[in-house]
This record gives structure tokens, C-alpha cells and sequence, in this order.
């Protein structure tokens, strides 16, 4: 279509060029090891901390290492994919800009407006769980936390969740570079805790509680929530509802893929590295590899030590509490505090996705053009950083969001299928475009990447479709209602002006290699 239709694409020269414009730049900070230590620091917390006892209890039992090799190998896939667009449209915006240089505008909203509901959620979720993990660390000592302020369901409000990310929008608005060295110092934190878990733990394995390694598949016992809360898979097809087993396996792999979630964060941060090409391929693939040996490897540890049985699937805690069941309460105490540390760098790189994301939209005119203005000092969105620090602070202090967690996983999944379609679609669109690195057997993995991702979406609950879909025919009506009329695609502009080549990201106006102190 042309320029009045949806599916106007905007071209990666123009995407590239508006990154040019002093008051839209962005300062090119950070390096490899800085994307290597935003992907590892955001994918080590809640996945590692929650989720590996509660998928091997209610789903997988020892076989959760499973689920992680499965939901890792669709992440690798789509990371592929996100490398290669990455390093060829080194913009901020992640899949959003990916879709709008290649599928098109709608597409492109689409995809943001899902990316809104990933990154927000996700944020104020994470800063709830450093709130109850502080409690714990706090509990019994003259800070304990009053409970009229710690949570909003037992209380009046989450307190420290709201303070965290006000804290947080003041990191973020004062410079990239600071946030990112805050988040290698916590994340060099967290990953010597892991390995200390890893470690120590091999001498607590009773190999015992490993046989059967994946075990039969039984009904649901208990209370039957019903076909709302069963997997969309099960729905369609009429399957028995049912635990264990090879289905549980692929359930359990659709409800740790929470604990993949930030290796694509890297790619928001694309128009602020010194060298995409190279680097965001390293940061991407690189933080996925570390965090899926370290997760196959704690989930093979806590089982082993502790039955699945035994492991309350409602434990928010169960590294911890398998280090007490083996008597050891002085490891179960530094887990926690390594966890309550590490959730604020998990919050941290969230809500930094958002912004970035946000910040490509306003530029764009999608959003409110101010929104996509950079401060004159600290070359940071700092409009769109204030005003979702306050929603997100907001959120995280007065609203549970422990039923939306699944909301997020099939956020993401969705985006990274639109992701590996844009792939295939740029190669053939665009083929003379520069690529630094590129998704090997295309168009096979890329369709793979999706079709698994797809698989794990059908295993998320009917309930979670239904919240999902509404958010999105919300993002439909503000699109045709706002976003399509102020779009500066659609208004005419091209940037012929002032177009870029492929390679000229390094060069950008005001653009800085040191970044603020």
C-alpha cells in the first residue's frame, strides 16, 4: 500500500536518519559486555528464584529442566532473528521497528502497543516480588517492613514496590551508562549466588528424587478451575485435563519461558550501542546461552535435593525453602537477599525496555511527538521515562498482579513470531541491505522460531487469550482513532532530507562514547 495505508512501511534509511536528529538522539554508551550483562541481569530473577520450583511441582516435576531446554530452543531461535534484525536496524524500538521497516505501520503498532503491555506489566510484577522478598530479609529486625504498607492485598499499599521504581525513573533519566554499571555490579552478584546454589547444592542431590525423571501424567486432583484456566491446546482439541507427563513437560516450558524474558530487552537498546553489528549479535545470543545452563542446571539441583512432591507449587520461595528442607537456613538467608537484590536490576532493564519502546513510537508520531524528545544533558527520553516510572509505580503499589503474570509470556511470544515473520519478509523486500549478521537456513529457522513459539502460546491458559486479546482490540481503536492520523509516515514525511545510510549510526549528532558519569 502507499503512504494512506495501513501497511505503509517506514524505510530502514528513514528509521535510521530520524536517529540523527539532535533532539531524538540517543547516546551510544554501551558495548558488548554491557548487552550481555542487561540480558543475563533481567533473565536471572524471577525464573530462577520462583518459577523453577512451581512449574516442577505443578507441571514437569524433575523433567522441568526439560521445559527450560524446550522454552530455551524457541528463544534461541527467535533470538537469531532478533540478532539479525537487530544489527540491520540498530533503532531503538526492538519488534517494533523491526515490523514497521519490513511488515508495516499497523503491524508495526501492533506489535508496540503488545510490547506496552509486556514491559509495563512485567516491571510493576517484578517490583512486587522484590517488595515480599524484602519483607522476608527484613522480618524480624527493627526495619520490618509494617504490613499495612508492604502489600496491597494484605494492606493499603506496596510501599517499597513504588518507591523502587521512582527510584529507578530517577536512574534511568540520569544516564544508560550509570543504570548499566548498577546492573554488572548487581548482576556479578546474582550469578556468583546462583553458582554458590549450584555448587553447594551438588553435595545435597538424592539422585532418588529424580526417578521418575518425568513422571506419568495423572488427571487434575483437587478443585477443577475449569476450562478458563486450562490450556488453549487442551480446549481446542478436547484433551483431558491433565498433569505430568509429556504434556506437563510443555505446559511447565510455556510458564518458565518468564524466565527468558530480557534477552530481547537487548535489542531496544540498539541505537545506543557503540557497535551493533557486532555487538548486539553478542549481547543477544550470548546472554541466552548463560542463562539457559545456568537454569538447567539450578532445576536439576533443587529437584534433585528435594522431591517435586514436597515442593509447595505456591512457594514463593522454593530456593530457599529446598536449602532449608536439607538444613542448611544460612544459604536459604543468602538466597533471599541475593534475590531481593537482583529483582531491582530485573525492574531496572523492564522498565528500561518500556521506555525505549515508547520513546521509538512518540518519534514516530504514534504516540505524542514530545514524548520521543531526548534531555538536553543526559540524552535520555526522560518525558516518557517520568511518566511510565509513575504508572508503573502506581501499579506496583496498589494492584496484585501475581493472575497477570501469564500475560506477559504471551505478549512476548506473540512478538517474537511477528519478529521471525519480519525476518523473512526483509530478505525479501530488502536484499541489498547490509547484514552484520544473519539467521543461517532462512526461511527454516525463522519459521521454526515461530511455530514454536505459536505451540507454546496454544499452552497458556483460555483465560490469559481472552485478556490478551481484549488489550489488543483496545490498541486497535486507539490506533485507528489517534495514531493513524498523527502518524509522521502518514503525514507525509519521508526524511528525504536527511537520509542515512545503513552504516551511519556511529556518527549520530550529540552522540557520546562515555555517557554520564
Amino acid at each position: 500500500m502507499g503512504r494512506s495505508g495501513i501497511f505503509r512501511t517506514k524505510s530502514i534509511e528513514q528509521s535510521i536518519a530520524d536517529t540523527t536528529n539532535p533532539e531524538h538522539a540517543l547516546k551510544k554508551n554501551l558495548g558488548a559486555l554491557d548487552l550481555v550483562v542487561f540480558g543475563v541481569g533481567v533473565c536471572i530473577g524471577a525464573g530462577i528464584f520462583v518459577l523453577t520450583g512451581q512449574a516442577a511441582a505443578a507441571h514437569a516435576g524433575p523433567a522441568v529442566a526439560l521445559s527450560f531446554i524446550i522454552a530455551g530452543i524457541g528463544c534461541g531461535l527467535a533470538a537469531l532473528c532478533y540478532a539479525e534484525l537487530g544489527s540491520t536496524v540498530p533503532v531503538a524500538g526492538s519488534a517494533y521497528t523491526f515490523t514497521y521497516a519490513s511488515v508495516g505501520e499497523f503491524i508495526a503498532w501492533i506489535i508496540g502497543w503488545d510490547l506496552v503491555l509486556e514491559f509495563t506489566l512485567a516491571s510493576s510484577a517484578l517490583a512486587t516480588s522484590f517488595s515480599d522478598y524484602l519483607g522476608v530479609v527484613l522480618e524480624g529486625t527493627p526495619f520490618e517492613i509494617p504490613e499495612a504498607v508492604q502489600s496491597a492485598e494484605d494492606g493499603y499499599i506496596n510501599l517499597p514496590a513504588g518507591l523502587l521504581i521512582l527510584g529507578l525513573t530517577v536512574v534511568l533519566i540520569t544516564g544508560i551508562k550509570l543504570s548499566s554499571r548498577i546492573n554488572q555490579v548487581i548482576t556479578g552478584l546474582k550469578v556468583i549466588g546462583v553458582l554458590l546454589v549450584i555448587v553447594v547444592g551438588m553435595f545435597f542431590i538424592n539422585a532418588s528424587n529424580w526417578s521418575p525423571f518425568v513422571p506419568a501424567s495423572e488427571g487434575t486432583s483437587g478443585e477443577n478451575l475449569g476450562a478458563m484456566h486450562a490450556p488453549l491446546v487442551q480446549t481446542i482439541f478436547g484433551l483431558e485435563p491433565s498433569t505430568f507427563g509429556w504434556g506437563g513437560v510443555v505446559a511447565a516450558a510455556a510458564l518458565v519461558f518468564f524466565a527468558f524474558i530480557g534477552f530481547d530487552v537487548v535489542a531496544t537498546t540498539a541505537e545506543e550501542t557503540k557497535n551493533p553489528q557486532r555487538d548486539l549479535p553478542i549481547g543477544i545470543i550470548g546472554s541466552l546461552a548463560i542463562v539457559t545452563v545456568l537454569y538447567v542446571t539450578v532445576s536439576l539441583v533443587i529437584t534433585g535435593m528435594q522431591s517435586y512432591k514436597d515442593i509447595d507449587p505456591t512457594d514463593g520461595a522454593p530456593l530457599a525453602n529446598a536449602f532449608k528442607a536439607v538444613d542448611l537456613p544460612f544459604m536459604a538467608d543468602l538466597i533471599a537477599v541475593i534475590a531481593c537484590v537482583g529483582l531491582i536490576v530485573v525492574a531496572m532493564v523492564m522498565f528500561l525496555g518500556q521506555t525505549r519502546v515508547a520513546f521509538a513510537m512518540a518519534r514516530d508520531g504514534l504516540l505524542p511527538e514530545s514524548w520521543g524528545r531526548t534531555h538536553p544533558r543526559f540524552g535520555t527520553p526522560y518525558k516518557v521515562t517520568a511518566m511510565t516510572g509513575v504508572v508503573i509505580a502506581v501499579i506496583s503499589s496498589f494492584v496484585p498482579l501475581s493472575t497477570l503474570a501469564e500475560l506477559v509470556n504471551i505478549g512476548t511470544l506473540f512478538a517474537f513470531i511477528l519478529v521471525s515473520v519480519a525476518v523473512i519478509v526483509l530478505r525479501r523486500t530488502r536484499p541489498d541491505i547490509p547484514r552484520a549478521f544473519k539467521v543461517p537456513f532462512v526461511p527454516v529457522v525463522p519459521v521454526l522460531a515461530a511455530l514454536v513459539c505459536l505451540y507454546l502460546m496454544m499452552n497458556l491458559p483460555l483465560d490469559t487469550w481472552i485478556r490478551f486479546v481484549v488489550w489488543m482490540a483496545i490498541g486497535v481503536v486507539v490506533y485507528f482513532a489517534y495514531s493513524r492520523h498523527h502518524s509522521r509516515l502518514g503525514r507525509g514525511y519521508a526524511g528525504e532530507d536527511n537520509v542515512a545510510t545503513v552504516a551511519a549510526p556511529d556518527t549520530a549528532p550529540g552522540s557520546s562514547t562515555t555517557g554520564p558519569a
